[in-house]
């Protein structure tokens, strides 16, 4: 097995980052470490640690071009792209910043004679986040941030496809001053991982990836009896009703579809139009694929790069061939973009039509620009379909009578129902997942809820 991790960029396939992996004696010192250190990152006072965080995210955003530059090299983003996650990161990490400290004050009931209650939450000692390529800081940031201000310790393991981004953050928070060793990273093998995740010094993981992922960690941490935090896979649909302004509809699904090259666990990834939009709805959308330009996402003018890894690419490529076979249409000409070609990962957007719940393109997660559209005549139907999945992740509905959407929206099977837009996390609102999409919850107040646990204090007082 080998012990060192390397990066392949999509871009041009070549080594972009090489690096060690953790030893099993470095895994020990650094959750040794991070045991230590926590006692003394929680003892200090909660608006000082938020203090020195939000130096931190300043130390980060400085580097904003340098981070963004790495992205595209990491996973293939377009260029052009790549600075909006910077910004996305900083508008988050503010918001969690500013909502700590109403969760995390103690409360005290109202005393009784000689008798005086309180309720701290209290954190749960190193938390362990496991953070995906596709997003990667957007990711990490949702757990990294609210346990370090709760008064963990963290323990980062990155993606090997980015591990630039774990190195990142322990820049920033050094430089802002966070005490050594409150944050660390790992660069692991994925059976050291499990090792990590199941080790009686970690107290919480907080895992994004896959749904096999998922289940490794649920294997890996059973005996612990804790739960941990899993976002996992989506095929997230949208249903554009028979009032929906349709201008707006097709620019928000394309954009849904096909933005980061479509690697989105919640982007747009199967769409049910009212019969009677139909024609106009399709029509739309393939005017609006066919003006992407794929192409090396170091060009400023790309604006669809490639996907992560020519596996990827294949998955993708067998599951749109697999709909063509079973009866499928595909409405857009691959050989329009010259970038786009077998064996590489350049996939040009794809648009498909006459497709059912039978094919794979409607049922298992798609992380490449690849849609399917099936018409619907009513309501009922399209709720019908779209909670026709194992995945619960959003949903998006496209209408004007938010009164309607919002009943439709009730009988959805999923966590995050939006209306005239998708895939935009609100960090004022709880993001989470039902079904196969993971449990536990990140963002919002409640956030900290699961990176710390209530402590109940019963004292009885002289009378």
């Amino acid at each position: 097995m080998s012990n060192t991790l390397k990066t392949i960029s999509p871009v041009d396939g070549r080594i972009y980052v090489e690096r060690p992996l953790a030893t099993a004696a470095g895994i020990e010192r650094t959750l040794d470490s991070a045991q230590r250190a926590q006692f003394a990152w929680n003892s200090l006072p909660l608006p000082i640690r938020c203090e020195i965080l939000g130096d931190a995210v300043s130390a980060f955003v400085a580097k904003a071009g340098e981070i963004a530059a790495e992205i595209t090299w990491q996973i293939g983003r377009p260029i052009r792209h790549s600075p909006s996650e910077i910004r996305d990161f900083e508008e988050r990490a503010r918001y969690i910043l500013s909502t700590a400290p109403p969760s995390l004050f103690a409360l005290q009931p109202s005393d009784k004679p000689g008798l005086r209650r309180r309720l701290k939450r209290v954190p749960l000692g190193v938390v362990v986040v496991v953070a995906p390529w596709n997003y990667p800081y957007l990711t990490a940031v949702n757990a990294v941030l609210p346990a370090l201000i709760a008064g963990n310790s963290v323990v980062l393991k990155h993606s090997h496809q980015t591990p630039l981004c774990a190195e990142r953050f322990v820049e920033a928070f050094v430089g802002a001053g966070v005490p050594a060793d409150v944050f660390q990273y790992l660069h692991l093998s994925h059976t050291d991982a499990e090792r990590l995740m199941s080790d009686r010094r970690v107290g919480s993981v907080c895992f994004t990836g896959s749904e096999l992922g998922g289940g490794a960690i649920i294997g890996a941490t059973a005996a612990r009896l804790f739960s941990s935090g899993l976002k996992l896979g989506g095929k997230d649909p949208a249903y554009v009703r028979i009032d929906a302004d349709l201008p707006q509809a097709i620019e928000a699904v394309t954009d849904g579809a096909f933005f980061n090259a479509g690697q989105s666990r919640c982007g747009i990834k199967r769409i049910y139009v009212a019969a009677s939009r139909y024609e106009d709805f399709v029509a739309g959308i393939v005017d609006r694929a066919h003006r992407y330009r794929l192409g090396s996402p170091i060009d400023p003018e790309t604006t669809l790069g490639p996907v992560v890894s020519t596996s990827v690419a294949e998955i993708v490529r067998s599951q749109v061939n697999d709909a063509v076979a079973r009866g499928a249409k595909q409405l857009i000409d691959q050989t329009l973009f010259a970038a786009s070609a077998p064996g590489t990962p350049y996939l040009a957007p794809q648009v498909l039509v006459d497709v059912d719940h039978s094919m794979a393109i409607m049922r298992e997660q798609t992380f490449g620009p690849a849609i399917g559209i099936m018409k619907v005549d009513s309501d009922e139907q399209a709720v019908h379909l779209m909670n026709d999945s194992k995945f619960g992740l959003t949903a998006a509905i496209f209408s004007a009578d938010s009164m309607r959407a919002e009943a439709l929206g009730d009988a959805l099977d999923t966590d995050t129902v939006f209306l005239n837009r998708y895939d935009h996390l609100d960090p004022t609102l709880p993001w989470t997942g039902a079904e196969n999409s993971g449990r536990g919850y990140t963002l919002s107040s409640v956030s900290f809820e699961q990176l710390t646990r209530p402590k109940s204090y019963h004292f009885r007082t002289a009378t």
